[in-house]
């Protein structure tokens, strides 16, 4: 399996931007399809966002689009979700997801799409 790492959350404003990093380790990257999921207190994990291995196929959650840009760097081997106009509601532990697959892949929003997990990074954004 791929190892992922995830980085970049923290506590930010109403408003504010952060971009998140998932580093993986262990396999080929480019031959994993990426998604991000969020867990709230409380609350299931839920889809986020998924990118193909080519990166050309990018979707999202109706919650977040518009304002949440997933992207890839395949020779960095990193995936990252850029996020911008934050929410209170967007408070939630952010986890990294991948599937191996064949060709340019488009997971689907389900966590049984995914095969490998990280262990998660805390995002908090107050009002």
């Amino acid at each position: 399996q791929v190892q992922l790492v995830e980085s970049g959350g923290g506590l930010v404003q109403a408003g504010d931007s952060l971009r998140l990093s998932c580093a993986a380790s262990g396999r080929t990257f480019s031959n994993y399809a990426m998604g991000w999921f969020r867990q709230a207190p409380g609350k299931e994990r839920e889809f986020v966002a998924a990118i193909s291995q080519s990166g050309s196929r990018p979707y999202y959650a109706d919650s977040v689009k518009g304002r949440f840009t997933i992207s890839r760097d395949n020779a960095k081997n990193t995936v990252y979700l850029q996020m911008n106009s934050l929410k209170p509601e967007d408070r939630a532990v952010y986890y990294c997801a991948a599937e191996y697959a064949y060709g340019d892949y488009v997971p689907g929003a389900r966590e049984a799409d995914f095969g490998s997990w990280g262990q998660g990074t805390q995002v908090t954004v107050s009002s």
